[in-house]
């Protein structure tokens, strides 16, 4: 089930804790998506938080946001780029979208299934797309303080199949939100150094967040080819007295 846009509004604007994951997760999409000039990106869920820094380069930046969550205008400060949409139905062409980022989409959505096709569907051929869930192993999923303590949370293994069940080819993975879901100022503080350390310490070893990038299959055989030889083959002339030759 989808969140409230107010309570994701909240969070991510006017919360300390909010704001210091949206600038932790911001840096580990930017560090793999450093520019998007003159691509079209599109962000569903609650993906604005991260959308800002394409809005000045990219040919065109949109924000869908499901019925079930709600909508809301952004930026505050430049003409509106968010639209509602139906979670499985985007008013977006077919094969539109350079770059597509999942925020608060996936692992709420009551058809992920339904909603990973609408993904693929809307991707160019050479797009790709940032899938951003909660860590089942992670300490953010356990909390229910935060977003992402909602929802199905995903292990890498999971979510990379459950990726390419809908022909969409895993690239590479990382982790984020190392430091506690905790609003307290030393946590919030030395939010950079868990960053940086996190995947060295075995206390916080799970990050709260996965982000794996994908690319589109430009195809995927649906069932096998022909056999290269044929087991039992047909003898048409079986049976048949076979001729003799005699001698002149």
């Amino acid at each position: 089930m989808h969140l409230d846009v107010l309570e994701l509004r909240n969070f991510y604007y006017r919360s300390a804790l909010g704001r210091a994951a949206q600038r932790v997760v911001r840096d580990q999409l930017l560090a793999l998506w450093p520019q998007a000039k003159g691509e079209t990106v599109a962000g569903f869920g609650f993906a604005t938080p991260l959308l800002r820094p394409y809005l000045g380069q990219a040919r065109r930046v949109i924000g869908l946001m499901p019925g079930q969550q709600g909508v809301m205008s952004w930026p505050a400060t430049l003409p509106n780029v968010v639209t509602l949409c139906e979670e499985t139905r985007w008013p977006l062409g077919t094969g539109t979208v350079d770059r597509l980022i999942l925020l608060h989409g996936l692992e709420t959505s009551e058809r992920p299934a339904a909603l990973l096709d609408e993904c693929r569907r809307v991707l160019d051929p050479g797009g790709r797309a940032m899938f951003i869930v909660p860590n089942r192993a992670g300490l953010w999923s356990r909390s229910d303080r935060t977003p992402f303590g909602h929802g199905r949370p995903y292990s890498t293994g999971q979510l990379e199949n459950l990726l390419k069940a809908h022909d969409f080819a895993p690239e590479r993975h990382i982790s984020a939100l190392y430091m506690p879901p905790s609003e307290r100022r030393f946590w919030l503080r030395s939010a950079q150094f868990w960053e940086r350390n996190g995947r060295r310490l075995s206390v916080f070893r799970a990050g709260g967040v996965l982000m794996i990038e994908a690319s589109t299959q430009l195809f995927r055989p649906r069932r096998p080819g022909l056999p290269a030889t044929v087991r039992k083959p047909l003898r048409l002339l079986e049976g048949l007295a076979q001729p003799e030759a005699k001698p002149i």
